[in-house]
């Protein structure tokens, strides 16, 4: 009997590790753990279109339990790991149980960055990264007059959008000078500012929060540390995420910002691959990469599984991203921190748009807005290491994928 793998985490890393083992052909005995009492699902549209009512807890699942079985899959929900024992390669289970592994999977993805005040676990605080959390805040927000968001990053903004379209009156507050400061430009940064508000978003840069005030245990203020106090019966924190790396640095695993694996997946140890949210990724210079997106989760998934099959699928693609906020849609391709110079293609008056970043002459990024026709020729472009020069660029009257193939 071929030996066992065991997958900790139901999330998308854990899903695609799984399903890739089979379409590579592993027939031996496969199960999947997840600490959700859910099959896997899919996380994008919890900050956006579940909560106006556009998908289902049941439209946002990626597999049904059937579909799974049907694949030899065994999916155990509801389950914690909480120890490795990589010397007889044994997982302990906090329900007392143990399961025996020839190989292993480590999914376990991140979880919200906890805000640091008292009164952070007032009534009416909440993370949004999990099912229960946005279906927690969907129970609030029809009563809620008052929404504060802490953090400008993409789960807040597109939290704040939604709760711009429900009517309520909403809050930023973002510690940094601009908005999404880890992840885009300044000239980005500016764009979805004014954005929002242009919406009726109050936004708040520099605004470092200094504490929560409840009434009766409910929030009901925000304080900054320059004095000024925001009515809330909502507040959501989106501050950053976490990675759930402690089961493997207790094992004993190579960890720094999450648990470190190769362009592979693999990690220190030849038995055991990670993949998604709660790796950093050792690059060739050295340097540790961390993403958090579906494409990394995919991606480092079917890595994950080649890996395990003694193959090789180094994850190699330019990362991408994107976002959803009112009528706009960012959709972004390489990492543009470093560059020094940006051509901009299209008008951003009328909010179509895309922004092409250069360090020197080499391309390093583009962000999209409304421009799906550019995205993908633009991911070709990064992915082949072509850098167009700034006038072909700006020429509307040629395709971004005509540069591809001349």
């Amino acid at each position: 009997m071929t030996a066992p793998i065991i997958i900790v985490g139901a999330g998308q890393a854990g899903l695609q590790a799984a399903e890739s083992l089979r379409s590579e052909g592993y027939a031996g005995s496969l199960t999947m753990i997840g600490d959700e009492p859910h099959t896997p699902y899919h996380r994008p549209p919890l900050s956006k279109a579940y909560l106006l009512g556009e998908f289902t807890a049941a439209q946002l699942a990626i597999r049904t339990p059937e579909a799974l079985a049907k694949k030899g899959i065994d999916l155990r929900t509801g389950i914690t790991v909480s120890a490795i024992d990589r010397a007889t390669k044994r997982l302990r289970l906090t329900n007392g149980d143990e399961l025996d592994y020839a190989h292993l999977c480590l999914a376990t993805g991140a979880r919200p960055r906890p805000l640091p005040l008292a009164g952070a676990d007032l009534d009416g605080v909440f993370p949004l990264r999990t099912l229960a959390d946005t279906q927690a805040i969907a129970a609030r927000l029809p009563s809620a007059s008052h929404v504060v968001v802490i953090g400008g990053g993409f789960i807040g903004l597109e939290f704040a959008a939604v709760a711009r379209k429900l009517g309520k009156a909403v809050v930023v507050l973002e510690a940094a000078p601009r908005l999404m400061p880890r992840a885009v430009t300044p000239m980005m940064s500016d764009f979805f500012r004014d954005l929002h508000i242009a919406h009726g978003v109050q936004v708040e840069l520099g605004a470092s929060v200094c504490a929560l005030l409840g009434e009766q245990g409910k929030i009901a203020a925000v304080h900054t540390g320059d004095g000024r106090e925001f009515p809330a019966d909502l507040v959501l924190v989106g501050i950053g995420i976490l990675p759930n790396a402690e089961l493997a640095q207790q094992a004993g695993l190579e960890c720094q910002h999450g648990i470190i694996v190769d362009a592979c997946s693999r990690t220190s140890d030849p038995a055991i691959v990670a993949a998604g949210d709660c790796t950093a990724r050792r690059l060739a210079d050295g340097n540790l990469l961390r993403l958090e997106s579906v494409q990394n989760a995919v991606e480092q998934g079917k890595s994950a599984a080649a890996a395990l099959l003694g193959k090789e699928r180094p994850f190699t693609a330019n990362p991408w991203f994107w976002s959803d906020q009112y009528d706009i849609k960012l959709q972004m391709v390489g990492l543009a921190a470093g560059c020094d110079r940006t051509v901009v293609r299209g008008d951003l008056a009328a909010r179509k748009f895309s922004a092409f970043h250069y360090r020197g002459r080499t391309l390093i990024a583009v962000d999209s807005i409304n421009s799906p026709e550019d995205h993908m020729p633009a991911r070709k472009l990064l992915d082949l290491g072509l850098s167009p020069a700034a006038d072909e660029l700006a020429d509307l009257s040629r395709p971004v994928n005509a540069l591809i193939s001349r």
